[in-house]
């Protein structure tokens, strides 16, 4: 007996982020998969395949947006049903990862979540994870399985090369952040931007989450136009204060920059009534009416995604894409 195999990509999608993942299948030129999803009446989650995907090689879409722990549910479910269902190959494609900045202990007793949601994901049945800027490249090394991190710093840094001018200061907003804003930097480079660096000495009181400080500029910001970078705008607090301390330093203009809006609590309000003059996110999470405001500027993950997910199927390398500078 002999048999010529073939190999058969399917993209389902969990409820996170439908927009995007019916962008994705868009841009693969595939339609998404029939998936049934469902509460029973206590909460819990229903997933099941409404179609055969014995033998192919799938991709499970889902973004950790709110309620955050229902998205993960709902992905682990899928994930262990597609296990059940004998497809080839599992891939968890995460635009944004949840728990990601709870990557270390901080202090006693705390526990390292980021790799907690790694455990789960490869005990549901995941053989591959995609997702875009982790809050930390460590991440990867949470998982046994393969990892193909992706980044939107080219494509920010694409729409900032024509919108900021040829002569910027990319500020990170705190020491920590300085390998991002010298990507954003590098990238602008290539567009003909002039680019210095600067960071914002920031400080966190101890045992908060969601509160901190922008308390002086480390670097030449007096008469720039300045790029503020970072990958998460949670609260808005942060990154704000940060803006408008660049003001307060005689900063030309500023523009804020980030992967994932999460906007949570009062971040539009901060971010509509901030200094800045624009504010430009991706949609690798879903912004409702609620949180769309003048200043905001939404770019497009998905032809990104989706260009990752065909060099998966392939078999082709995911890191020529970004010419590596995706670790």
């Amino acid at each position: 007996m002999e048999l010529v195999t073939r190999k058969k990509a399917m993209v389902f999608a969990g409820r996170g982020n439908e927009a995007l993942s019916s962008e994705i299948a868009s841009c693969l030129g595939i339609p998404l998969g029939k998936v049934e999803l469902s509460n029973f009446a206590n909460g819990e989650i229903y997933g099941r395949y409404a179609e055969s995907i014995r033998g192919a090689d799938l991709f499970v879409i889902q973004s950790h947006c709110p309620p955050v722990n229902n998205q993960i549910m709902e992905q682990l479910i899928l994930l262990d049903a597609a296990k059940r269902a004998s497809a080839k190959r599992i891939t968890a494609v995460i635009p944004f990862y949840a728990y990601a900045r709870q990557d270390r202990k901080a202090e006693g007793r705390e526990p390292i979540t980021a790799r907690l949601l790694a455990d789960l994901l490869t005990a549901a049945g995941a053989d591959r994870v995609v997702s875009v800027d982790l809050h930390t490249g460590q991440i990867q090394g949470f998982f046994d399985i393969p990892v193909d991190h992706l980044t939107a710093v080219p494509l920010i840094a694409e729409h900032l090369s024509e919108s900021v001018g040829k002569d910027v200061t990319v500020v990170a907003p705190d020491a920590g952040g300085g390998k991002l804003a010298r990507r954003f930097a590098d990238r602008l480079g290539e567009h003909g931007v002039e680019t210095d660096l600067a960071f914002i000495d920031k400080r966190r009181p101890k045992g908060t989450h969601n509160i901190a400080q922008a308390v002086e500029v480390v670097g030449e910001v007096a008469d720039r136009r300045c790029v503020l970078v970072d990958d998460i705008i949670d609260t808005g607090g942060t990154i704000a204060s940060a803006a408008n301390l660049l003001m307060e330093r005689g900063a030309a203009d500023v523009t804020i920059a980030a992967t994932h809006p999460v906007l949570s609590g009062e971040a539009v309000d901060r971010l509509a009534s901030s200094e800045a003059r624009e504010v430009v996110v991706t949609n690798t999470l879903p912004i409702g009416d609620d949180k769309v405001f003048e200043k905001l500027t939404v770019l497009s993950i998905a032809p990104i995604i989706a260009e990752a997910i065909k060099a998966v199927f392939e078999d082709t390398s995911v890191s020529e894409i970004f010419r590596g500078d995706n670790v």
